[in-house]
């Protein structure tokens, strides 16, 4: 089950083609992976406030098959694809609402880390199980 966001493309997002710029889909989705964990309940403000820990982006891959342009609006959406104890792997998508047609996909590994040191930590067990439930 995926969740969905609407973003609509305004004209700081585009090039001077009128077309989306590649890096702006990570900004979509990064969009879209905050929104579903604060559907989830997660405020990550909080989360960072009550351990230390926050989440850090440490691999992205994303295919672009097909242009958005501007005043396009899209559904990007997350699910949850793998969790570890450490990190989890997240896949996105980027559609036209209008369609549906897939314009660009990704794989997105968010880590965890201790602030204090910004090492890789274990992920609390609530938070993981609050993710595996997604599922």
């Amino acid at each position: 089950m995926s969740f969905e966001f609407p973003i609509r493309v305004y004209w700081e997002d585009t090039d001077a083609g009128g077309i989306v710029f590649y890096a702006n889909y990570l900004k979509f989705f990064e969009r879209a992976r905050t929104e579903w964990l604060r559907a989830l309940g997660i405020a990550q403000g909080k989360l960072r406030e009550d351990t230390g820990g926050a989440f850090v982006v440490s691999e992205t891959s994303v295919r672009y098959l097909r242009p958005a342009r501007l005043d396009d609006e899209l559904i990007v959406t997350a699910r949850l694809e793998a969790a570890g104890q450490a990190s989890v792997v997240v896949a996105q998508q980027a559609r036209l609402r209008s369609s549906g047609a897939v314009l660009a996909e990704g794989s997105i590994r968010i880590g965890w880390v201790d602030l204090s040191t910004l090492r890789p930590a274990r992920m609390p067990s609530v938070l993981i199980e609050t993710l595996v439930n997604t599922r």
